[in-house]
């Protein structure tokens, strides 16, 4: 298993708002059910309001690789 913790920083809400359309679009349903993810959810910590932190669990580098290689990469990106 690898996992990757990914910190989106942002200030007037924006990196919520970026977690928020990823949720609201189907988006992170859709990476949910890729092949080989076990893991993919944000958290706010309570000492930086302004941060989201994703943990993205994948089976293996394989699995990663096939996720950054998907047309979802490419929505993820329009939405940031």
């Amino acid at each position: 298993m690898i996992t990757i913790n990914i910190y989106y920083k942002g200030s007037n809400g924006s990196a919520k708002a970026f977690a928020d359309d990823m949720i609201s679009t189907g988006i992170v349903d859709d990476l949910r059910a890729q092949e080989g993810n076990l893991r993919y959810e944000y958290f706010q910590p309570f000492d930086e309001p302004e941060t989201i932190l994703l943990i993205d669990s994948r089976i293996n580098q394989e699995a990663i690789d096939k996720h950054h290689a998907s047309p979802m990469m490419k929505k993820i990106a329009e939405l940031r």
